[in-house]
């Protein structure tokens, strides 16, 4: 059993935690929900020994314990899978999974050894992989299937997973689900962290709910619970329809793609979007739809087709160029190519009307970006301590609001691209993204949303469009939006069968 008694934490000007308690079984699956910023992430890291309880008890199997360390918390059988792996990419999978336990003989490594004894650990966790095979070529399911075995190697018997499957295609998912529901089986106690509730009505069995570092709600079973109640339990107010889909009158042909093609688009992608419409891309993990708009956008090279913004066609060489003809682009890693994280929330804002209005010769000015960023913070409620604060450390709402706010602050845009605006994103925050969105469309913006969470683009859209293979395969009108036909057109015809 496992069992956090009033715990609290404090960090300068903040409190983190405020008597939060969070009671585990074994042979269970116990999901941890809340908003960003809730308290989720500093309670894991107290049970992995990163941050130490200012005030409260750790309880393992009946024994109160202190973990001054990771170290401690490893040595306990407890292991945390972050959302952000931690592996080393050019070893093996062996090498990995027993590293700091190599064996050796009289100082060389025996390598057929740790091979031998990786297969073991891998066949009885039931994972088909090589173990000779390096880490930096696995995907990020295979990668977090090694994080797991590590774990069962060190004879953890309490895992904490950390957002699992953020990045995971639906099949990757579901090998996830079934590897979990098999620890579980085995009286295992898994701690399971997610912002996405049809997951969590899937697979946990209890719930924990925290906001504002306090303990809101325990459900030891979640019968009878409902999406609703959860999502008004996390954010402290009930949110009806989070989409709240917005019915607009469309103009005239904005976007118009035709015969594009690129490295991962192998079949020329043709489309339209016109003025105010949302227009969602569905398929799967490497399918093309991401490539798709990198290209549109100016971020990689087309082999062959044409781009035009009202009639008028566009040389898509440089995001330069793009951005000069009014298209705006939210990437599906915000971290790596969304934001700049050492800067602060008023650069990031002003960064593209920077380079068009903000300098005077070699001059910058900051009177008017300072003006900007206070405006925006306010209007959008980006959370954030004050306009130099470091984007780095907002939660993933807020840095996605500066994304949005540095597009919204450029009175021509016309096109506007999002892939993945969501990800990582607490019901909270994802019910104003989308207000933000509607709002972009009612600007007579054209709307083009990528995203794996079907439910969202069935919420907001106005079409969907499905990719497979390189190719888009299938348009459907909105009247025609169901999760079963949109997954059944991006998978393979064998699978779909």
């Amino acid at each position: 059993m496992l069992h956090l008694n009033e715990i609290s934490k404090r960090f300068p000007g903040v409190r983190a935690l405020d008597r939060v308690t969070f009671l585990a079984e074994p042979g269970s699956v116990h999901a941890l929900i809340g908003e960003n910023g809730a308290g989720k992430s500093t309670l894991l890291k107290i049970l992995g020994g990163i941050y130490q309880p200012d005030s409260g008890s750790l309880i393992v199997d009946g024994a109160e314990r202190q973990f001054v360390s990771a170290g401690s918390s490893i040595a306990a059988g407890i292991a945390i899978i972050h959302q952000e792996l931690h592996y080393i990419p050019n070893l093996t999978i062996a090498e990995n999974l027993l590293l700091g336990h190599l064996p050796h003989h009289y100082g060389y490594f025996r390598r057929r050894d740790a091979i031998r004894t990786a297969e073991g650990h891998l066949r009885r966790m039931g994972v088909e992989l090589n173990p000779r095979a390096k880490l930096k070529t696995l995907s990020i399911a295979e990668r977090q299937m090694v994080e797991i075995c590590k774990a069962l190697i060190r004879e953890a018997h309490i895992i904490a997973l950390d957002e699992p499957t953020s990045s995971l295609s639906h099949h990757e998912t579901e090998i996830l689900f079934r590897l979990v529901k098999n620890l579980r089986s085995q009286g295992k106690i898994l701690i399971y962290v997610s912002h996405r509730l049809d997951e969590i009505f899937e697979l946990c069995d209890a719930c924990t709910v925290l906001r504002d570092g306090h303990t809101v709600a325990t459900h030891q079973t979640l019968t009878g619970i409902s999406r609703a109640q959860l999502v008004e339990e996390m954010v402290g107010r009930k949110i009806d329809d989070i989409y709240n889909y917005r019915p607009r009158s469309l103009g005239s042909t904005r976007l118009e793609v035709t015969g594009v093609t690129g490295k991962q688009v192998t079949t020329p992608a043709t489309f339209s979007v016109r003025a105010g419409e949302v227009v969602g891309f569905f398929g799967l993990v490497g399918s093309g739809r991401s490539e798709l708009m990198h290209l549109i956008f100016g971020a990689a090279r087309a082999r062959s087709g044409l781009v035009k913004i009202d009639g008028q066609p566009i040389r898509a060489r440089h995001p330069i160029d793009t951005i000069r003809r009014g298209i705006a682009f939210c990437p599906e890693d915000r971290k790596e190519s969304g934001i700049i994280p050492i800067r602060s929330v008023t650069e990031n804002i002003n960064l593209t009307a920077r380079q068009r209005a903000g300098l005077r010769g070699f001059f910058i000015d900051f009177s008017r970006e300072f003006g900007v960023a206070d405006r925006f913070i306010q209007r959008l409620g980006i959370k954030t301590p004050n306009r130099r604060q470091k984007i780095r450390f907002l939660s993933g709402g807020n840095q996605q609001k500066v994304i949005l706010a540095r597009w919204l602050n450029l009175a021509d845009v016309r096109v506007v691209i999002m892939d993945e605006p969501t990800r990582g994103i607490d019901v909270g925050a994802k019910h104003e993204i989308y207000n933000l969105i509607f709002e972009l469309a009612e600007r007579g913006c054209a709307v083009v949303v990528v995203s794996s969470e079907l439910p969202e683009l069935i919420g907001i859209a106005d079409r969907m469009l499905v990719m497979r293979d390189g190719a888009i395969t299938a348009e459907i009108a909105r009247e025609d939006f169901s999760e079963h036909l949109a997954l059944s057109l991006a998978l393979p015809d064998e699978q779909a069968a």
